[in-house]
């Protein structure tokens, strides 16, 4: 061979290895760049467990539940039972003076008080003004008494509390436009909570109710913040059936929900918020259907959104703050490691570790 040959030939292989180096080195950097599920799942995961104590008592308990259900491992019981005491003491100072005359009016109206002075508690609270005792047997009364009753218990003065909740029709407020329109997913978990006690069964009436308010043919007439309550609601009446993750659910009975959500998916992604966007993941998981598309896409979209530095999934507005977004980061743990069983509980007075340490208050129930 040639010197010029040779020359020619080791020019165009040094061109050639110049040449592929950099887009070699692109693809490496984008590949260390994107971390795995795992690697998400791992992050938020430790974060959050290095600073369980430091969050408010029903955080902890969030988490703890939410976490036992996952995995069943009963590491995670003394977190739930924080909140089975947060509860206790809530349900004994309520539900044992309802016969206290004033008591209810008086509590009704502190319970909206809280609600707070932005847009969105003003829009809650002019809803609210035709059901002035709504939000108290619904948000207080309902709330506390199904979660004690999830863990297999029953709470302080539980009969009072059952007979209180039995005269009170909630239908009206349940299925009114305003109030559908201010908060869809609260009222979803309200009208299963009820069920779930025995005191009224108001779901079809609040499914008819939802679809008037939020017709699919309608939806290019949704402001963004008008298209998150209706997805949020929609992901609530599979969350609210399945008990929280106790169990799944029937894809043929939330057909008209999956679907939406398939036929949608683009623009749940783009406009909806990152914890919305992993429970509609989740209702895939819960229906049985983990290997739809839109797990994926969902999975994909809570990865990117993953700040890798804070170990977290910021708020929209950037905060890290950990009370503020345990929720959505519980959610994306979810959706990244979904389990093959999902467990109910925890039941604590079944559990070594909990078994002895149950407030005085609560009475398993028979």
């Amino acid at each position: 061979m040639s010197p010029t040959l040779k020359t020619s030939l080791l020019s165009l292989a040094l061109f050639s290895i110049t040449a592929i180096t950099p887009a070699i080195a692109a693809k490496s950097d984008l590949e260390l760049d994107t971390p795995t599920h795992q690697q998400v799942y791992d992050g938020i995961k430790s974060n959050l467990e290095d600073h369980l104590y430091q969050l408010p008592p029903r955080v902890q308990g969030h988490y703890g539940i939410r976490q036992y259900r996952m995995t069943g491992n009963d590491i995670y019981a003394n977190a739930a039972l924080v909140d089975l005491y947060a509860v206790t003491e809530s349900q004994a100072f309520y539900a044992c003076q309802l016969d206290k005359p004033g008591f209810i009016d008086t509590e009704a109206k502190k319970a909206i008080s809280v609600l707070g002075k932005g847009p969105r508690a003003k829009a809650r609270k002019k809803a609210l003004k035709p059901f002035p005792e709504f939000l108290f047997y619904t948000d207080v009364l309902l709330r506390f008494s199904s979660r004690i009753d999830e863990f297999g218990l029953t709470g302080p003065c539980n009969d009072k509390l059952i007979s209180t909740l039995k005269k009170a029709n909630l239908e009206q407020g349940l299925t009114d436009k305003a109030m559908i329109k201010s908060w869809a997913a609260q009222l979803i978990n309200y009208v299963y909570w009820a069920k779930q006690l025995g005191v009224g069964d108001y779901l079809s009436s609040y499914k008819q109710a939802f679809i008037e308010v939020y017709p699919n043919e309608n939806d290019h007439k949704l402001s963004k913040k008008q298209f998150r309550n209706k997805l949020y609601g929609m992901t609530h009446f599979i969350f609210a059936a399945s008990e929280y993750y106790q169990h799944q659910v029937d894809a043929k009975e939330f057909d008209w929900i999956l679907k939406y959500f398939e036929n949608n998916i683009e623009r749940i992604l783009k406009d909806a918020t990152d914890d919305i966007i992993a429970e509609v993941g989740i209702s895939f998981h819960l229906a049985g259907l983990s290997d739809n598309k839109v797990v994926s896409l969902t999975q994909n979209h809570i990865i990117n959104a993953y700040d890798p530095k804070e170990q977290f999934i910021l708020s929209p507005m950037g905060n890290p703050d950990m009370a503020m977004g345990e929720h959505r980061n519980v959610l994306a743990m979810m959706l990244l490691d979904w389990p093959k069983e999902l467990h109910q509980g925890p039941y604590f007075h079944k559990i070594k570790a909990t078994k002895k340490y149950l407030p005085k208050l609560v009475e398993i129930k028979q």
